[in-house]
């Protein structure tokens, strides 16, 4: 494992190495180029590096101290978020790659997603896995936990919805849907869970009744992913199509709920399932993208505010810091980074 600080950026280094002897000498008794900080990362910009493989997915625990990230290498890797960034621990056992990770809200156990047809619940006290879910025939692409933490819900290749207990060995109900299941979250209540796949559409399934309540329509290619919003008014959705899309889920909201697209973040030929999040407090948008960018979008101007380089691969999963502004990002180049935003 190593991790990189980046303290400068290349432009600063390239006009320090311009200056003179005495122009450097007096810009460091009168000049404050750096900006000010805003989080307690060591560094503005923390580069994580031990993945011996694409990272498809990461995540920050709830309360900001830890944060998780797996892929292809079919490990999860735990780290500490602030200090030195030390990996703390690493979870073997899928067998095969990971595509999904989700903590529980009181921050003790960890939930996967994984093409070996299961999931998994990991003990992240004892870095051990407490339970294996098994029912999907085929590839498990998504998964959430509802603010309830025994309950679980998945999505698949296979076309299915299920529902899970932590407390049980096999799924509480299936929902079967025509195509395949791409991304999938709980709503607000967790009465209701909503999912996407390759039919372009997202569908909100009524867990009482198991049929679909509502479907909302506007997307032309294969939906990635589903995120609720922190009030539980909207969910975001990233697609193939190259747009994303905020969407009105409440009660009784109006015919049209998709309020408003957002576009720059890029799909290509590899089809990843690139995902897309808010921030804590619902002001900003972000995305990956296969262009090796990252997006930062104001939610209420759909303002492009960043387009972050630094990432060699596409930008597969992105997520913000519980309490600080902190974003990290993951990507197929095998790294992690994190950085402060304004």
């Amino acid at each position: 494992m190593s991790i990189e600080i980046l303290k400068r950026a290349p432009d600063e280094l390239e006009l320090a190495a311009k200056r003179t002897k005495q122009d450097l000498a007096l810009a460091t008794t009168t000049d404050n180029t750096l900006p000010p900080r805003t989080s307690d990362l060591t560094a503005p910009i923390m580069h994580l590096t031990g993945h011996a493989a694409e990272v498809f997915c990461c995540k920050f625990g709830p309360y900001g101290d830890i944060l998780a990230s797996a892929g292809f290498d079919r490990q999860i890797f735990l780290w500490n978020v602030f200090g030195e960034c030390e990996n703390i621990a690493c979870l073997p056992g899928h067998t095969g790659s990971i595509s999904q990770i989700c903590f529980t809200k009181d921050g003790t156990h960890l939930v996967s997603a994984s093409t070996d047809k299961s999931m998994a619940m990991w003990d992240l006290e004892a870095g051990v896995r407490v339970r294996r879910f098994k029912g999907h025939q085929s590839f498990v692409n998504s998964c959430d936990v509802s603010d309830n933490p025994t309950m679980i819900c998945s999505g698949s290749d296979d076309g299915t919805v299920r529902l899970w207990d932590s407390r049980r060995r096999h799924c509480v109900k299936t929902l079967n849907s025509k195509y395949q299941v791409t991304a999938v979250c709980f709503n607000e209540k967790a009465d209701n869970i909503m999912s996407g796949g390759i039919d372009n559409h997202i569908k909100m399934w009524d867990l009482k009744h198991g049929e679909v309540s509502l479907e909302m329509k506007g997307h032309c290619d294969t939906v990635t992913c589903l995120s609720l919003s922190p009030d539980g008014n909207f969910v975001l959705s990233n697609s193939m199509d190259n747009t994303v899309r905020m969407w009105d889920v409440r009660p009784f909201a109006p015919a049209n709920r998709c309020l408003k697209a957002f576009v720059g973040a890029q799909h290509n030929f590899e089809k990843n399932l690139i995902r897309c999040c808010w921030s804590p407090q619902g002001t900003k948008i972000v995305s990956g993208s296969s262009d090796r960018m990252v997006y930062v979008w104001d939610t209420s101007s759909r303002k492009l505010l960043y387009k972050l380089p630094g990432h060699t691969g596409t930008v597969n999963d992105v997520d913000c810091h519980p309490t600080q502004p902190i974003l990290m990002t993951a990507s197929s180049d095998k790294s992690i980074y994190m950085g402060e935003l304004k």
